[in-house]
């Protein structure tokens, strides 16, 4: 078949190499423009147009479908569309362009998590399953058919970056098979069932941990926004990233977001049981190893103790 792929992140990128191996033909490739990346706000291309500059695949770049961008998607005369991660929307009457449509790599158990951020929301929710679904694109969200499914656990201490990177090569043999099966029309789409969750994408303030909740849901949260947009907290005044964290099980209770070194371990109240920073990222400087970052608070405040533990407050 003839296939117009659409994607950005590097989450599509396996199904892009999967594609493009096989023996359907990819006329062209469809991805957002280049964007500012970096503290030096470098003009840079997505993943997938790197990806596909690299296969010597042509491409189109875009930040919508429409206007001159969809004139020429229609063009190309495809027999099918596959969208994994674009970030746009596809509408009538690009929609229906292709002879068969268009179909979507989703990273969830559609109709579970709709929307942009499926990942992030199922770790932030505390979900033990998650998965992958083909499904076929309608103009409602995430609404349509499906034509395969698989399920995944997801583990206790995983991150959405690693989860998401997990997904995307399990998801792109899921896609491949499902392309396979509409070139020989085997492919059968079964309507969603089951409760309708929505997955908005996550703005930077989601990343703000909130103390007074319990560490288990604190925890979830720390690891579904990373990496993107990052959890946080604020301490005097300045934004203090969280980039790894872990749950303790020995320790006291502290007063929730009070900071406390507890021989060589930071620790931070929560409602129920401390959590422990492990590393952090003070507002502009590098990452680093939260007792390290403790010390150089003591000695640039030429604070001292003649105890193990110092305390702080964090919002």
């Amino acid at each position: 078949m003839r296939i117009v792929f659409a994607g950005s992140p590097a989450a599509a990128v396996p199904s892009l190499h999967l594609l493009a191996g096989s023996a359907h033909q990819i006329v062209a490739v469809v991805t957002r423009e280049d964007s500012p990346r970096g503290r030096k706000r470098v003009m840079t291309p997505t993943a997938v147009a790197q990806a596909a500059d690299e296969l010597g695949l042509p491409v189109i770049k875009t930040n919508r479908l429409a206007g001159d961008a969809a004139d020429a998607i229609t063009a190309l005369d495809a027999d099918l569309g596959v969208i994994v991660a674009y970030g746009g929307l596809v509408r009538e009457p690009l929609l229906s362009a292709p002879r068969l449509g268009w179909i979507n790599l989703h990273f969830s158990l559609l109709p579970r998590w709709r929307g942009a951020a499926p990942v992030q929301h199922a770790i932030i929710a505390g979900d033990d399953i998650t998965g992958a679904t083909v499904f076929q694109l309608v103009e409602q969200l995430d609404a349509g058919a499906g034509f395969g499914q698989f399920t995944q656990a997801i583990g206790r201490h995983e991150t959405a970056g690693h989860l998401l990177e997990s997904l995307s090569q399990a998801g792109a043999g899921l896609l491949a098979n499902v392309v396979d099966a509409l070139a020989d029309g085997t492919a059968r789409a079964e309507p969603q069932t089951g409760d309708v969750t929505l997955a908005p994408k996550l703005t930077l303030d989601d990343g703000r941990l909130d103390w007074t909740f319990d560490a288990q849901s604190i925890y979830n949260r720390l690891r579904g926004v990373t990496p993107e947009p990052g959890a946080f907290t604020d301490l005097d005044g300045a934004r203090l990233k969280i980039l790894e964290a872990a749950l303790t099980h020995d320790a006291l209770p502290i007063e929730p977001g009070q900071l406390e070194l507890v021989g060589k371990r930071v620790l931070i109240g929560t409602a129920d049981r401390p959590m422990e920073l492990v590393t952090v990222q003070p507002a502009g400087k590098k990452p680093m190893a939260a007792a390290a970052w403790w010390r150089g608070r003591v000695h640039a405040s030429t604070r001292s103790t003649s105890t193990n533990t110092q305390t702080e407050d964090a919002r």
